[in-house]
Parts: C-alpha cells; sequence; structure tokens
C-alpha cells in the first residue's frame, strides 16, 4: 500500500514592464519541455513568501518582491500524490536572468505568447480564477 503524499508549491508571476517571466522545464524532468512561472516546492517549516523568494533566486538568479496573493489551486499527480500550488504576483526591477540547470529557456512574455505557451491547465486555472485582469500584461 502506498502512502498518500501532498506537496505544498509557492510560484511567482514575475513582471517587468507590462511582460511575464516564463520558463522552459529541462526535456529530463517531471512536465518535462513545458513553459511554466517561477516556484518550487517550499521546504519543511519554510515561510511562503521565503520559500519563493529562495525559488526565484535558485530558478532565475532574480531578486523579486512578493506583492499580493493571487490564487491557490489543487490537483492529483498520480492516485495518491496530490499538488497545492500558491501562486503570487511578483516584480523584479533586474531582468538579468540566469536559469538553473532544471530549465533551458525563458522568455518576458506578453498575454497571447502565456496562452500560446502554457500548458491549458494552468491557463484554465488563469482564467478560472481571473489572473489575466488581476495582472497588467501587455
Amino acid at each position: 500500500m502506498y502512502e498518500n503524499k501532498i506537496v505544498v508549491a509557492v510560484k511567482g508571476l514575475i513582471m517587468h514592464n507590462g511582460k511575464m517571466l516564463i520558463i522552459k522545464r529541462q526535456k529530463q524532468d517531471y512536465g518535462g519541455n513545458t513553459w511554466e512561472a517561477v516556484g518550487g516546492k517550499i521546504e519543511f517549516g519554510e515561510d511562503l513568501i521565503q520559500a519563493l523568494i529562495r525559488e526565484a533566486k535558485e530558478e532565475v538568479g532574480l531578486d523579486i518582491t512578493v506583492n499580493k496573493l493571487l490564487y491557490a489551486t489543487t490537483f492529483k499527480t498520480h492516485y495518491n500524490r496530490q499538488i497545492v500550488i500558491i501562486t503570487y504576483l511578483c516584480e523584479c526591477h533586474n531582468t538579468n536572468v540566469n536559469l538553473s540547470y532544471e530549465h533551458t529557456e525563458f522568455k518576458w512574455a506578453n498575454k497571447a505568447k502565456i496562452l500560446a505557451l502554457f500548458p491549458q491547465t494552468i491557463i484554465d486555472d488563469f482564467i478560472k480564477h481571473d489572473v489575466f485582469s488581476k495582472i497588467q500584461l501587455k
């Protein structure tokens, strides 16, 4: 019998000059070759905001400001593994992205680019939680 597991992750919609930073996962990773926002799992005992600041520094080398909570969602990746994702609106003042080994590409994307590149499940969450009206995309 397998034990049920819940993973909590934070994501940051990092904005700069009306565009959002999106990153592409390495092919070998879970969900490989897909585009996503910056973020990852929180570590035991870690504050949500501090976890997101740490993940942004690790994944893209940026210092961010976390502005506000946008939405939270949950889904199963396997019959015994559930993910909880808490998504925040963020900003950065330096756009010198330095990708970690986990990602292969980045883009500063407008709404059309996000709609073209993000997986449908993320777009559905954005629509369900009215994200596009809460962030100022060009």
